[in-house]
Protein backbone atom coordinates (compact mmCIF):
# COMPACT_ATOMS: atom_id res chain seq x y z
CA UNK A 1 0.00 0.00 0.00
CA UNK A 2 1.11 3.43 -0.93
CA UNK A 3 2.62 5.65 2.04
CA UNK A 4 -0.04 8.61 3.29
CA UNK A 5 -0.21 11.47 1.80
CA UNK A 6 -1.01 14.46 3.66
CA UNK A 7 -2.66 17.38 1.62
CA UNK A 8 -3.59 20.69 2.78
CA UNK A 9 -6.30 22.27 0.03
CA UNK A 10 -6.59 26.15 -0.13
CA UNK A 11 -9.29 27.62 -2.25
CA UNK A 12 -8.20 31.03 -3.91
CA UNK A 13 -7.96 34.60 -2.46
CA UNK A 14 -10.82 36.89 -2.92
CA UNK A 15 -11.97 38.40 -6.67
CA UNK A 16 -14.33 41.06 -7.19
CA UNK A 17 -16.29 38.50 -8.95
CA UNK A 18 -16.57 36.59 -5.48
CA UNK A 19 -17.74 39.82 -4.18
CA UNK A 20 -19.91 40.24 -6.96
CA UNK A 21 -21.64 36.74 -6.65
CA UNK A 22 -20.46 36.44 -10.24
CA UNK A 23 -19.73 32.66 -11.46
CA UNK A 24 -16.04 32.74 -12.62
CA UNK A 25 -15.74 28.62 -13.66
CA UNK A 26 -13.17 28.27 -15.85
CA UNK A 27 -12.95 32.09 -16.53
CA UNK A 28 -9.24 34.24 -15.67
CA UNK A 29 -10.20 36.19 -12.72
CA UNK A 30 -7.37 37.56 -10.70
CA UNK A 31 -7.12 38.39 -6.75
CA UNK A 32 -8.77 41.90 -5.77
CA UNK A 33 -6.37 43.63 -3.13
CA UNK A 34 -7.57 41.61 -0.14
CA UNK A 35 -7.84 38.61 -2.33
CA UNK A 36 -4.07 39.51 -2.00
CA UNK A 37 -3.41 39.89 1.41
CA UNK A 38 -5.53 36.59 2.01
CA UNK A 39 -2.93 34.96 -0.12
CA UNK A 40 0.06 36.57 1.79
CA UNK A 41 -1.28 35.63 5.42
CA UNK A 42 -2.11 32.43 4.51
CA UNK A 43 1.55 31.46 2.80
CA UNK A 44 2.95 32.52 6.17
CA UNK A 45 0.52 30.09 8.07
CA UNK A 46 1.39 27.08 5.76
CA UNK A 47 5.27 27.87 6.44
CA UNK A 48 4.37 26.04 10.10
CA UNK A 49 3.09 22.87 8.16
CA UNK A 50 7.22 22.54 6.18
CA UNK A 51 5.09 21.44 3.09
CA UNK A 52 7.07 19.82 0.86
CA UNK A 53 5.17 20.16 -2.85
CA UNK A 54 2.93 22.80 -4.25
CA UNK A 55 0.26 22.73 -7.00
CA UNK A 56 -1.97 25.02 -7.98
CA UNK A 57 -4.74 25.22 -10.60
CA UNK A 58 -3.63 27.32 -13.76
CA UNK A 59 -6.13 29.92 -13.25
CA UNK A 60 -4.87 33.28 -12.02
CA UNK A 61 -6.68 33.51 -8.76
CA UNK A 62 -5.54 30.47 -7.21
CA UNK A 63 -2.12 30.62 -9.57
CA UNK A 64 -1.49 34.01 -7.69
CA UNK A 65 -2.60 32.45 -4.32
CA UNK A 66 0.07 30.24 -4.64
CA UNK A 67 3.18 32.36 -5.73
CA UNK A 68 2.23 33.91 -2.48
CA UNK A 69 2.63 30.26 -1.01
CA UNK A 70 5.71 29.89 -2.70
CA UNK A 71 7.22 32.79 -1.87
CA UNK A 72 6.83 31.81 2.08
CA UNK A 73 7.65 28.44 1.34
CA UNK A 74 10.36 28.43 -0.64
CA UNK A 75 8.22 25.95 -2.73
CA UNK A 76 8.93 25.55 -6.63
CA UNK A 77 4.96 25.87 -7.67
CA UNK A 78 3.50 23.43 -10.27
CA UNK A 79 0.34 24.18 -12.38
CA UNK A 80 -1.89 21.26 -12.95
CA UNK A 81 -5.32 22.20 -15.12
CA UNK A 82 -6.72 19.07 -13.58
CA UNK A 83 -7.24 21.66 -10.24
CA UNK A 84 -9.27 23.97 -12.19
CA UNK A 85 -13.10 25.10 -11.46
CA UNK A 86 -16.01 23.26 -12.39
CA UNK A 87 -16.55 24.81 -16.40
CA UNK A 88 -19.95 26.26 -16.30
CA UNK A 89 -20.63 26.38 -20.35
CA UNK A 90 -22.85 30.03 -20.84
CA UNK A 91 -23.47 30.62 -17.44
CA UNK A 92 -19.64 31.72 -16.71
CA UNK A 93 -19.57 35.51 -16.34
CA UNK A 94 -23.19 35.70 -14.98
CA UNK A 95 -24.49 36.52 -11.73
CA UNK A 96 -26.51 33.93 -9.68
CA UNK A 97 -29.31 36.17 -10.04
CA UNK A 98 -28.68 36.48 -14.01
CA UNK A 99 -28.38 32.66 -14.13
CA UNK A 100 -31.82 32.75 -12.50
CA UNK A 101 -33.83 35.09 -14.46
CA UNK A 102 -32.11 33.64 -17.37
CA UNK A 103 -32.34 30.35 -17.26
CA UNK A 104 -35.08 29.11 -14.53
CA UNK A 105 -35.63 25.21 -15.18
CA UNK A 106 -31.74 24.45 -15.77
CA UNK A 107 -30.95 27.03 -12.62
CA UNK A 108 -33.38 24.79 -10.47
CA UNK A 109 -31.94 21.55 -11.61
CA UNK A 110 -28.44 23.23 -10.54
CA UNK A 111 -29.51 24.30 -6.95
CA UNK A 112 -30.82 20.54 -7.14
CA UNK A 113 -27.64 19.73 -7.47
CA UNK A 114 -28.60 16.91 -10.19
CA UNK A 115 -25.20 14.66 -10.99
CA UNK A 116 -25.62 14.53 -14.88
CA UNK A 117 -26.95 18.10 -15.55
CA UNK A 118 -24.39 20.59 -16.69
CA UNK A 119 -24.68 24.28 -18.42
CA UNK A 120 -24.55 23.98 -21.99
CA UNK A 121 -20.85 23.88 -23.34
CA UNK A 122 -19.71 23.37 -19.32
CA UNK A 123 -19.28 20.00 -17.26
CA UNK A 124 -21.67 17.79 -15.82
CA UNK A 125 -21.64 17.73 -11.81
CA UNK A 126 -20.28 13.96 -12.14
CA UNK A 127 -17.55 15.25 -14.68
CA UNK A 128 -16.39 17.95 -12.25
CA UNK A 129 -16.36 15.27 -9.11
CA UNK A 130 -14.42 12.53 -11.47
CA UNK A 131 -11.82 15.07 -12.94
CA UNK A 132 -11.15 16.90 -9.21
CA UNK A 133 -10.72 13.81 -7.59
CA UNK A 134 -8.71 11.83 -10.24
CA UNK A 135 -6.18 14.53 -10.29
CA UNK A 136 -6.07 15.10 -6.39
CA UNK A 137 -5.25 11.37 -5.86
CA UNK A 138 -2.60 11.43 -9.21
CA UNK A 139 -0.82 13.90 -7.06
CA UNK A 140 -1.17 12.38 -3.77
CA UNK A 141 -0.22 9.42 -5.31
CA UNK A 142 2.81 10.88 -6.94
CA UNK A 143 4.05 12.79 -3.63
CA UNK A 144 3.24 9.68 -1.11
CA UNK A 145 4.22 10.20 2.00
CA UNK A 146 5.06 13.83 1.85
CA UNK A 147 2.46 17.02 2.72
CA UNK A 148 1.13 17.93 -0.71
CA UNK A 149 -0.34 21.74 -1.05
CA UNK A 150 -2.80 22.10 -3.20
CA UNK A 151 -4.44 25.65 -3.95
CA UNK A 152 -7.64 25.79 -6.10
CA UNK A 153 -11.11 26.40 -6.13
CA UNK A 154 -14.70 26.47 -3.87
CA UNK A 155 -16.32 23.94 -6.22
CA UNK A 156 -13.00 21.63 -6.57
CA UNK A 157 -12.74 21.74 -2.63
CA UNK A 158 -16.16 20.96 -2.36
CA UNK A 159 -15.81 17.68 -4.27
CA UNK A 160 -12.99 16.36 -1.81
CA UNK A 161 -14.81 17.12 0.81
CA UNK A 162 -17.66 14.64 -0.35
CA UNK A 163 -15.00 12.34 -1.44
CA UNK A 164 -13.27 12.07 2.44
CA UNK A 165 -16.97 12.41 3.81
CA UNK A 166 -18.38 9.77 1.76
CA UNK A 167 -21.20 12.58 0.79
CA UNK A 168 -23.50 12.24 -2.35
CA UNK A 169 -23.22 14.35 -5.10
CA UNK A 170 -26.74 15.43 -4.63
CA UNK A 171 -26.77 16.23 -0.86
CA UNK A 172 -26.99 20.11 0.07
CA UNK A 173 -23.57 21.81 1.40
CA UNK A 174 -23.13 22.24 5.31
CA UNK A 175 -20.08 22.87 5.09
CA UNK A 176 -17.65 25.75 4.32
CA UNK A 177 -15.76 26.70 1.36
CA UNK A 178 -13.87 30.20 2.56
CA UNK A 179 -11.31 31.84 0.66
CA UNK A 180 -7.67 31.11 1.66
CA UNK A 181 -9.56 28.56 4.10
CA UNK A 182 -7.06 25.75 5.64
CA UNK A 183 -8.45 22.41 4.63
CA UNK A 184 -6.44 19.23 5.64
CA UNK A 185 -7.23 15.49 4.36
CA UNK A 186 -4.91 12.40 4.67
CA UNK A 187 -4.73 10.19 1.29
CA UNK A 188 -4.24 6.36 1.04
CA UNK A 189 -4.77 3.75 -1.57
CA UNK A 190 -7.96 3.30 -0.36
CA UNK A 191 -8.94 7.17 -0.98
CA UNK A 192 -9.53 10.45 1.34
CA UNK A 193 -10.11 11.12 4.74
CA UNK A 194 -10.99 14.35 6.05
CA UNK A 195 -8.64 15.70 9.29
CA UNK A 196 -9.65 19.66 9.15
CA UNK A 197 -11.67 21.94 7.23
CA UNK A 198 -12.34 25.43 7.18
CA UNK A 199 -9.66 27.33 9.34
CA UNK A 200 -9.26 30.53 8.76
CA UNK A 201 -7.51 31.65 11.80
CA UNK A 202 -4.62 33.47 9.69
CA UNK A 203 -7.22 35.75 8.68
CA UNK A 204 -8.18 38.99 10.50
CA UNK A 205 -11.52 39.51 8.71
CA UNK A 206 -14.34 36.82 8.17
CA UNK A 207 -13.53 34.67 4.89
CA UNK A 208 -16.01 35.06 2.35
CA UNK A 209 -17.67 32.10 1.40
CA UNK A 210 -20.13 34.26 -1.21
CA UNK A 211 -22.49 30.77 -2.70
CA UNK A 212 -23.02 29.03 1.05
CA UNK A 213 -26.90 30.56 0.92
CA UNK A 214 -27.17 30.65 -2.25
CA UNK A 215 -26.85 27.39 -4.51
CA UNK A 216 -24.43 25.33 -2.58
CA UNK A 217 -20.92 25.19 -4.13
CA UNK A 218 -18.95 28.18 -4.61
CA UNK A 219 -17.23 29.16 -8.14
Amino acid sequence: MPETTRLIAIRHGETEWNVGTRLQGQMDVPLNPRGQEQARRVGQALQHDAPQVLVSSDLSRARQTAEAVAAATGLPLQLDAGLRERHFGIWQGHTYQEVETGWPAQSERWRRREPDFGPEGGETLQQFFDRVVATASRLARAHAGQTLVLVAHGGVLDCLYRAASRIALNAPRTWELPNTGVNRLLWTGEGFTLVGWADVHHLDDEARDESADRVGHAA
